[in-house]
């Protein structure tokens, strides 16, 4: 039989012994064998550490991103084999699309967050906080990548999206990741990791697969490292409990299967179209993935007066569903992953049933299609009913993992927030509702207890991604039983596997350290005015100091004619008494007009090639008529940007591919005293001379 390969230490290679057998979820043919025995996992995270993390920490976010761009094209390009596996798992092709596709998409994600980083290997975080009254000492926050390695830990439903979704995060950060995913669906994690390897996209070191038992892989973790885990409460407890774990100070992050809930608002009524919605989002999280999602819908809460219209229209939509052979069109519901995995639902349905009733489905049988019913890991999609949810509480503790929800009644709002929360924290939660009076109160008063909440209505269901879809961009995780981690979340996420240190010293040195410009840092005064420079001539703290230009009544009133901003203080023949102002006063946007005109260098064409927004912009004291003020101008940081793919087929137009970059510029504005009166930084399109 078939021995899946592990790939450690740069290479491929089997465990030692049998191994654990694993089955096709559809007709319970063996797939092939698994096994870690003889595996050195010390070895492995030393393999990482010393190989994997010094070539990633030496990349820029922007090579990061890049990376993880190109790897997820690569894996597009070859999804196919990947949906004919995991077919294999008991998932159909909406299924599979969650996992594959769902998985390539958060590279895609994360690979766009390079945007929002610097080109640097590090980044700040925060703002600049001076610390002294001469401005010669300050403190910052600095996030660079720690030095250990990723421990994954994944749950055996998505065996795709959750190595992908957890990479995708501490590749960009800059540290390497050891995944060990679940055993039962190992073979589809397997099959995308060699693909992975093939590629060469990715460093060596920064990525190893393990598949089987961890073994004692966290007998040798350490404070550098980062271990997460994804599945069931318990097991999570067990491996954050574990006394190396707490011996070193391991940062765990842990996601886990929770009983999460959806609410039918008060508001909501039989041939509303938020009861049609209400409906379908209930039957596709007790049917995609056979319910096999950490982010189920386990609880449904629904008003008293409407329990009985609600299990009546959801029964009919749930007989609709054709289960089966995942190779076949029509079914749209598959297996569960092995009979195993069913054993243990149907074990803790039964708890279940000791306080509330079933209403749908057999625990016995179940009709399927293009498959034996008898040979795959098939089950009826099960709907309970709890009639006392505040007396009989095991729906909010025991979870069956899989196409099991339990519907319960509530009579006002407070209550179904209070239901919410019995669950002791969940992943996710969702309000039907067209009422935003309902949608406050649910949301302020069940946050505290859930990661995510979905209010869903008929003007955003036709785009919203659903209860169940957690996205990159926002955070996937929550309290309590939840696991009380975060995965992803954007920037948030990259976090985790950044060692956030506080810097303190002056404004100059703290400038040379982060490779941006700190305000109050000494300038770089070389006579050329820095737009005159390329970007890869352009050095940070480039600066000039312009000279000073008087704001007459004339310049004003001129402005609020121009732009039709005749507010009462920027008019000569306001009456000031009772206002903050003494006399007339300029425009904050005149004043920035005029600021763009001290320190454009104007009259030639020049390196630079548009002005490109504005980050921030304050004013900080009122200029009058007759008041001077002048500009120091500085070179803040600066990214280079990527080469658009151009289209051979399309005629290029004019400047669509000149190699540039972006430049931050600090724009302080200061009066004839010296105080500072604004400061915004700008940001302007800068050509490149030299392809980089």
């Amino acid at each position: 039989m078939t021995k899946l390969e592990n790939f450690i230490l740069g290479r491929w290679m089997t465990g030692d012994g049998e191994g654990q057998t694993l089955f096709n979820a559809i007709d319970e043919t063996s797939i092939a064998t698994a096994s870690t025995k003889g595996i050195d996992f010390d070895a492995v995270l030393k393999y990482a550490r010393e190989k994997g993390n010094p070539a990633l920490r030496k990349m820029t976010f922007q090579e990061r991103g890049r990376m993880l761009r190109a790897l997820a094209i690569y894996l597009l390009e070859r999804k196919e084999k990947f949906y004919k596996i995991s077919a294999q798992t008991g998932a159909t092709r909406i299924d599979s699309w969650i996992d594959i596709e769902g998985g390539i998409g958060n590279l895609f994600s994360n690979a766009s967050l390079r945007r929002k980083l610097p080109d640097e290997p590090f980044t700040l975080d925060g703002d600049a906080i001076p610390l002294s009254k001469q401005n010669t000492f300050m403190g910052h926050h600095i996030l660079v990548p720690k030095e250990g390695v990723a421990v994954h830990i994944n749950a055996y439903n998505f065996p795709v999206w959750g190595m992908l979704e957890k990479i995708a995060v501490n590749l960009l950060a800059g540290v390497p990741a050891v995944v060990k995913p679940a055993t039962v669906t190992s073979y589809l994690t397997e099959a995308v990791v060699k693909d992975i390897i093939a590629s060469n996209i990715l460093p060596e070191g920064s990525l190893q697969l393990l598949c089987g038992s961890a073994g004692d892989i966290l007998n040798h973790v350490n404070s550098q490292d980062v271990v997460t885990f994804t599945g069931s409460a318990h097991t999570g407890l067990m491996l954050k409990s574990h006394p190396n774990i707490l011996a070193e100070n391991v940062p765990f992050n842990m996601e886990a299967d929770s009983l999460n809930c959806i609410v039918l608002g008060d508001d909501v009524v039989p041939g509303q179209s938020e009861w049609d919605v209400f409906i379908k989002e209930v039957k596709k999280e007790m049917t995609v993935k056979a319910g096999q999602k950490c982010t189920a819908v386990r609880r449904i809460f629904v008003p008293e007066n409407k329990m009985e219209d609600v299990w009546k229209a959801l029964i009919p939509e749930l007989d609709k569903t054709m289960i089966g052979n995942p190779a076949n069109e029509k079914v749209r519901m598959g297996a569960l992953a092995s009979k195993d995995q069913r054993n243990e639902v149907k074990s803790q349905v039964q708890k279940l049933l000791a306080s509330s009733e079933l209403i749908y489905g057999s625990l016995d049988s179940v009709n399927v299609v293009d498959a034996d019913a008898d040979k795959g890991a098939f089950m009826s999609p099960l709907l309970l009913l709890n009639k006392n949810p505040f007396v009989n509480e095991d729906t909010h503790n025991i979870e069956a993992f899989g196409p099991v929800s339990t519907i319960m009644p509530y009579k006002n709002m407070d209550e179904a927030v209070e239901l919410s929360k019995k669950g002791k924290g969940s992943l996710c939660s969702s309000i039907v509702t067209n009422s935003s009076a309902n949608a406050k109160k649910y949301v302020l008063g069940a946050a505290s207890y859930h990661g995510r909440i979905l209010v869903l209505n008929s003007e955003c269901a036709k785009e919203s991604t659903g209860h169940g879809s957690p996205l990159p961009l926002l955070v996937h995780g929550g309290p309590g039983r939840a696991g009380g981690g975060e995965e992803m979340g954007g920037l948030r996420g990259i976090k985790h596997y950044l060692q956030r240190t506080a810097i303190q010293g002056s404004p100059s040195m703290i400038t040379a350290i982060s490779n941006v410009y700190q305000p109050n840092a000494k300038g770089n005064i070389d006579g050329i005015h820095p737009f005159r420079k390329y970007f890869e001539e352009l050095n940070i703290g480039d600066q000039i100091v312009t000279e000073k230009r008087v704001i007459t009544s004339e310049d004003i009133t001129k402005f609020a004619d121009l732009s039709g901003d005749h507010f009462y203080a920027h008019m000569i023949k306001t009456d000031f008494n009772g206002t903050m102002f003494e006399e007339q006063v300029a425009h904050g946007y005149f004043i920035m007009s005029a600021a763009a005109g001290l320190f454009v260098d104007s009259y030639e064409k020049n390196p630079v090639l548009l002005n490109y927004g504005i980050d921030e912009l304050r004013f900080t004291k009122p200029m009058y008529a007759g008041a001077s003020f002048y500009i120091r101008f500085t070179c803040k940081e600066k990214t280079a940007q990527e080469m658009k793919e151009i289209n051979p087929d399309v005629p290029m137009v004019k400047g669509q591919d000149i190699p540039k970059g972006i430049v931050k510029w600090l724009v302080e504005m200061f009066d004839e005293t010296d105080e500072l009166v604004g400061i915004a930084t700008i940001l302007t399109m800068v050509q490149i001379k030299n392809k980089i």
